[in-house]
């Protein structure tokens, strides 16, 4: 029986690596046509393209460290973890998270670094902790917002009818959540937990505490941000007002999106080519820069978590979500 669920467990991981990576080339293969490998050698091998891409790739350790000290501190009223574990566990999401459209995926990887008892809470915490993030990128995307809705056309506006919507949905969500975060978390544990008692869970955010989260939050979208500009900067775009405005409503619309992998790349492009209608930047420049930044920040961490995932004995089945 444990041979059988050794064999189980690397086919899984197996699994996992070839599913994450087809995945990846899939999204990835309409974007790198001959004529944009070419601009992406000429530019990244210039003097100022070396720095550009040294500096993005400095920043991911700063970004996914970012993400890993908050989940320390939201998940601590649960179970204590240490920095490192976290950071396993962050990275091992990223890889899982390839998955399925909105990386709906990542808890499930997430999760298994935590006592099994404990998952449901742990699982209910994923989701909270990723609106405060959210929460950031709606906000500074709204006052970008204001000042670009007039730039789009009546074939877009729906666009931004969408991502407005969608994202006061959200914060509303949000907002009861964090009042009512020691119900919600009961609730679900106790719907996912139905064989088992679940002691309930005092869990209350602190001031403190969200004023961490939510500062946290806001230095690693500045960190999204400058690698943004860095990258339209590399292939050839001007910074302007314009850009900086631009940037902030793609990264509104695009997290606002779920995007399925065989429309991710048309559907990036179309909201590229409104929010930067304006700037002057060629649809080429737009294409490798947003690919660029989803290779840098998902795709590099991705091969970093699949082989904490490799060393980790994991067991996937939700029935340990149960118990």
């Amino acid at each position: 029986m444990a041979k059988h669920k050794k064999i189980v467990s690397i086919l899984l991981k197996v699994l996992i690596g070839v599913a994450s990576f087809f995945i990846v080339w899939y999204r990835l293969k309409s974007d790198f046509t001959e004529s944009n490998v070419e601009l992406l050698k000429e530019a990244v091998f210039s003097g100022s393209g070396i720095l550009s891409v040294i500096v993005c790739l400095l920043l991911i350790p700063v970004n996914w460290g970012i993400e890993s000290y908050k989940w320390m501190i939201v998940t601590q009223p649960v179970e204590a973890i240490n920095f490192a574990t976290a950071s396993r566990s962050v990275y091992s999401g990223i890889c899982l998270g390839n998955l399925a459209p909105g990386r709906a995926t990542e808890f499930i990887a997430k999760i298994i670094f935590f006592k099994a008892e404990n998952r449901p809470q742990i699982t209910v915490l994923h989701f909270i902790n990723g609106m405060f993030q959210l929460s950031v990128t709606y906000l500074i995307g709204f006052i970008a917002l204001a000042y670009k809705l007039n730039s789009f056309g009546e074939d877009y506006i729906w666009i931004a009818h969408t991502a407005i919507s969608t994202a006061v949905l959200v914060i509303l969500v949000f907002i009861i959540s964090l009042i009512k975060i020691d119900k919600v978390l009961s609730f679900i544990s106790h719907r996912i937990s139905k064989q088992h008692k679940v002691e309930a869970l005092p869990y209350r955010f602190t001031g403190k505490q969200l004023s961490i989260l939510f500062g946290f939050s806001l230095i690693r979208y500045f960190v999204f941000f400058t690698q943004m500009i860095l990258l339209i900067h590399l292939f050839g775009g001007s910074i302007n007002t314009n850009v900086l405005l631009g940037t902030a409503l793609y990264f509104l619309i695009t997290t606002t999106i779920p995007m399925i992998s065989f429309l991710e790349a048309a559907i990036r492009a179309a909201v590229a080519l409104v929010v930067f209608k304006d700037t002057n930047i060629s649809n080429t420049a737009l294409a490798l820069s947003s690919v660029s930044v989803w290779l840098i920040n998902i795709i590099l961490p991705s091969i970093i978590g699949y082989f904490i995932l490799l060393k980790q004995n994991f067991d996937f089945r939700f029935s340990s979500l149960k118990k």
